[in-house]
Parts: C-alpha cells; sequence; structure tokens
C-alpha cells in the first residue's frame, strides 16, 4: 500500500474547511457510508470533504481465505481475543497517514481531520487516531474494537491524547460483542481522551438514533474551531 488509496470524495459545499476520513468494515468499500452525509444534515456547519477509502482486497484466513476488502488479515473471529495480522495494521495505519497527509497538502491542517470508521475501519481509527503525529480534530468508532491494543501503547500520540472521541456499539451486536467494544472506550479513556460513549439496541450496524447523535457531536466540533 505505497501508493494513494481509491477513494470517493463528497464536499457538503466548495472549498472545504474540515475533512473526515471515513474506513468501511470487512468485505464492504468506500461506498457503504456514502448515503451517512446527507444523514449528517451539516448544511448550516462548515463546508466539510468527506474521504471515502477502499481497502485493498486480501484473502481473510478466518472467512476460509476468501478474498474480500479488509485493512488487514483476521486469523481467527473466536471470542473476545481476536488473532490478527499486526503487519496488515502496520501497513493500513501508513496508508490512512498518507491520506491524512494529502489533506494536508490541499489546504486542511491535521486539527481539523476527523478519522471515522466502523467494525474494522472504526479499530483503525482508533489505532491511527491515537498515534497519529499531529494533532487530529476527533476519532468516530462504530461499533470498533482494539486488534493489537499494544500497538497503540508502543506509539500513543502525545499530540492526540486530548483528541474527542464519539464511540457507540451495539448491545445485540454479534459479530464484534459489546465488551470490546466497552474494552476499546475505556482503554482511550486510559490514554486521557474524552470520550463520548453510546449503547443502542441493534445488532452489528447503525441506527438512526446514532447518527443523530454524532451529528450533534460533529457539528459542535466544526463550529468551535
Amino acid at each position: 500500500m505505497s501508493t494513494l488509496l481509491p477513494c470517493i470524495e463528497i464536499e457538503t459545499e466548495p472549498n472545504p474547511a474540515f475533512a473526515v476520513i471515513w474506513l468501511h468494515g470487512l468485505g464492504a468499500d468506500g461506498n457503504d457510508f456514502v448515503p451517512l452525509v446527507p444523514e449528517l444534515a451539516l448544511d448550516d456547519a462548515p463546508a466539510v470533504r468527506f474521504v471515502f477509502p477502499h481497502a485493498p482486497q486480501i484473502p481473510v484466513t478466518g472467512n476460509g481465505g476468501y478474498v474480500m476488502r479488509a485493512w488487514y488479515d483476521i486469523l481467527s473471529f473466536e471470542g473476545l481475543n481476536r488473532r490478527v495480522d499486526e503487519a496488515g495494521i502496520l501497513a493500513s495505519r501508513a496508508a490512512v497517514g498518507r491520506l491524512i497527509e494529502r489533506e494536508n497538502e490541499r489546504g486542511i491542517p491535521s486539527h481539523r481531520i476527523f478519522l471515522a470508521g466502523f467494525s474494522q475501519g472504526g479499530a483503525m481509527a482508533y489505532t491511527t487516531g491515537l498515534t497519529y503525529a499531529a494533532t487530529l480534530a476527533g476519532i468516530i468508532a462504530l461499533s470498533a474494537y482494539l486488534p493489537a491494543p499494544h500497538l497503540i501503547t508502543e506509539a500513543l500520540s502525545e499530540a492526540n491524547r486530548g483528541t474527542p472521541i464519539f464511540a457507540a456499539h451495539g448491545t445485540q451486536d454479534e459479530i464484534l460483542p459489546l465488551p470490546l467494544g466497552e474494552q476499546a472506550a475505556a482503554f482511550a479513556r486510559q490514554c486521557g481522551n474524552p470520550l463520548t460513549w453510546h449503547a443502542y439496541s441493534m445488532p452489528h450496524a447503525v441506527c438512526a438514533e446514532e447518527i443523530a447523535a454524532l451529528a450533534v457531536w460533529l457539528k459542535a466540533r466544526l463550529r468551535a474551531q
């Protein structure tokens, strides 16, 4: 992943002052959360560029080696202790970092860039955001977890210790059980990050109430800068 990841881009208005880099879940692609943009109702907020990258297509061991879009290989889906390919996580972290740098080159500083993600994409938002060298605007982690917490601990960024986080999870999530989301939230709080937590009666998905809460959280931070 030495080259820039292919992306879908949507701007709420011309000349955006902010960017949201949104990472999809396992087996999906950048199109997955494009319909979310109008639901956030950001018409009265500063202009935002949403960047929806496509993860590379790789064989996923835990899915019988089936080739799909994934940010890293998952060796086992069993229980709460998922086994993952840490080299793949580091490669994706670097690839997301290059997307942040491209936004910098296009005039949006890091402190106006949010990292967002769902499921495996949320895992990468946590892992990249908490270790990125420059201060970010925020981290959004939906139905997410920490695949390798020590990769964050070993490279924890002083610049992002105070970066705000919005985290939400479904109480009926059978793919990533609720305790995984709670563990990730507790870890981030221990790192010093102010974290807004929501749990909803839903499976491994998003719901309207969650998106409404995210819109309030995001607009408050867009208007504060």
